[in-house]
């Protein structure tokens, strides 16, 4: 168990001043704990304040949000409880992306396919562990490729050059995790951004235009990162999907308040047609589509 812990969210969410349009989802958001009922993996890299069900329903009601994707995180291990649990207690308004160990059978997939997980991640980053097994990460994406699945990729920014030959040969709809993390200082041109849109041309290729914290090399409110979302959604209007990233773990720099967020979105697509697209269209495809 790491001793590392994270910075709780800001808890006054502001009100934004850009309204959601119905059905908006906020398509990458976590739920921690609490560790009373939902204990943290005894192996985790960090160790998070808790962030429940309930203040992640409470933030929605802030921001407009009416749907949601709860990423599992890394914190709780392979340990599904508290993702499905929340995914149960939606009423159908949230769907979910797993974890899974090396040893995961069908069956197991099954299950979690039944309880709304319609995705699989895999962390490359190297402050969460780095590279996964390869043999064991390909294995996944073919058991779950029956199941209609998609596979979510956290990756540092260089990995998306090096592993790029090997994420161009995935053969089920894959998610890039928060712009790839590219470090906004570094301008568009940099190599990883453009491996990242040239990837992009790939029908089978999305991207979260979220984490902007993470992009972002002058600090809040981070519009820095506006122009790398920019880019993203002209690219391919049709595949990319926002989410608060809240509780924003494992934030070293300044930590974002979520009204701020749906704002700096608001500014980064400024057409209603492609918020809409964004928001609502492309999250019903990918996680609503049954």
């Amino acid at each position: 168990m790491s001793d590392r812990t994270c910075k709780a969210p800001d808890p006054n969410t502001r009100t934004p001043s850009y309204r959601l349009p119905p059905g908006a989802c906020d398509a990458h958001c976590h739920v921690f704990g609490p560790a009373s009922v939902f204990p943290y993996a005894p192996d985790r890299a960090y160790t998070p304040p808790d962030a429940p069900y309930e203040a992640l329903v409470k933030l929605h009601g802030i921001l407009g949000v009416e749907r949601a994707v709860i990423v599992h995180a890394s914190c709780h291990g392979s340990d599904m409880a508290v993702t499905l649990d929340g995914i149960a207690r939606s009423g159908g308004r949230m769907r979910g992306v797993a974890v899974v160990d090396a040893g995961v059978t069908d069956t197991e997939l099954a299950a979690l396919d039944a309880g709304g997980i319609r995705g699989v991640r895999f962390n490359f980053v190297r402050h969460l562990g780095g590279m996964p097994d390869m043999a064991f990460f390909e294995r996944v994406l073919a058991q779950v490729e029956p199941l209609g699945w998609h596979v979510v990729l956290h990756l540092d920014a260089e990995d998306v050059v090096e592993l790029a030959p090997r994420i161009a040969r995935i053969r089920i709809p894959f998610v890039i995790d928060h712009m790839g993390r590219v470090q906004a200082k570094k301008g568009p041109e940099q190599a990883p951004f453009r491996q990242l849109l040239e990837l992009m041309r790939n029908p089978l290729a999305w991207v979260k235009i979220c984490g902007a914290e993470r992009v972002s090399s002058e600090g809040a409110p981070f519009r820095d990162a506006v122009p790398f979302a920019r880019a993203l959604v002209a690219a391919a209007p049709d595949r990319v999907l926002w989410g608060t990233d809240w509780p924003h773990p494992n934030i070293a720099g300044d930590m974002p308040n979520d009204g701020d967020l749906v704002d700096l979105l608001a500014e980064a697509v400024p057409e209603e047609a492609l918020r809409r697209q964004v928001l609502v269209d492309n999250p019903t495809r990918l996680y609503w589509a049954r």
